[in-house]
């Protein structure tokens, strides 16, 4: 669908907005045993090789999805950095190279898309994740440098302001992490209704992405780099208060690794 078009008349325009939500690549600590027990940092596991792999294709199918991706937002988590990093190369790619399988050899055009860190779309901070506890030090994430260190370089975007400045506070409620998850992508859709974005975050998040859209729907799988995408238009007439939809689920169950039931 197009991003825009004119009204008959020529008075006003029509939008349509893209949400694409994430979840980050295959996790370290699913695959090699031995790395949880001697990991200096065992809440922030990186990904696989394979994750990687995983995360550059995606961004590459999203990629294909037919409109452009003007802004990343990611969670801190180093698994989402490193998923984001993978994704972002896809989609700056200047050749969409069908035999490239990673980003090691792309070529990027870093005015394509912009990336922010957003702490709105951070893991349920509690022991219903993984978490057994948090680190002694408070510190949750590696450092901003090291984090734009990741990402390709000329995409990160840090005057951007964030919906949330913190981090969610420890033994956080699943509850509302869920509607933490479904306030930031409605924020940052209102924050930027021109653009199309994609949010690199979690699981939960994903499946709260389907299911806070999609009445009557139980997600009961998300696969590493999973995604789903919610559309939404909006109608600008000159001296008027823009007129914005609903959003609407367009993700189809099982197609892009999000499972779900629905009873509509």
């Amino acid at each position: 669908m197009a991003l825009s078009e004119t009204l008959e008349g020529g008075e006003g325009s029509r939008f349509v907005q893209n949400i694409v939500f994430m979840r980050h690549g295959d996790r370290i600590d699913n695959f090699e045993p031995l790395w949880l027990p001697n990991a200096a940092r065992p809440w922030d596991p990186p990904l696989t090789d394979a994750g990687k792999i995983r995360a550059w294709c995606t961004g590459k199918r999203i990629r294909r999805e037919g409109f452009p991706i003007h802004r990343v937002f990611v969670s801190p988590f180093l698994r989402c950095v490193q998923t984001a990093a993978e994704a972002v190369a896809a989609l700056c790619a200047i050749n969409d190279d069908p035999a490239e399988i990673t980003s090691e050899k792309a070529v990027i055009d870093p005015s394509r898309v912009k990336v922010s860190i957003e702490n709105g779309l951070c893991e349920i901070m509690s022991r219903e994740t993984r978490i057994e506890a948090p680190p002694k030090d408070g510190k949750w994430f590696i450092d901003i440098s090291e984090i734009e260190a990741i990402i390709p370089a000329g995409t990160m975007d840090r005057s951007v302001e964030p919906i949330y400045h913190e981090p969610p506070k420890w033994e956080e409620d699943v509850n509302a992490a869920r509607q933490r998850y479904k306030d930031v992508i409605i924020a940052l859709a209102n924050k930027y209704p021109g653009e199309n974005l994609l949010l690199v975050s979690h699981g939960e998040g994903v499946g709260v992405s389907v299911s806070s859209f999609k009445k009557g729907t139980l997600v009961y799988e998300v696969e590493y780099c999973a995604y789903s995408h919610l559309q939404r238009s909006s109608t600008r007439i000159p001296g008027q208060q823009a007129t914005v939809e609903e959003f609407q689920v367009v993700t189809k169950n099982g197609r892009t690794g999000v499972q779900f039931m629905s009873q509509e």
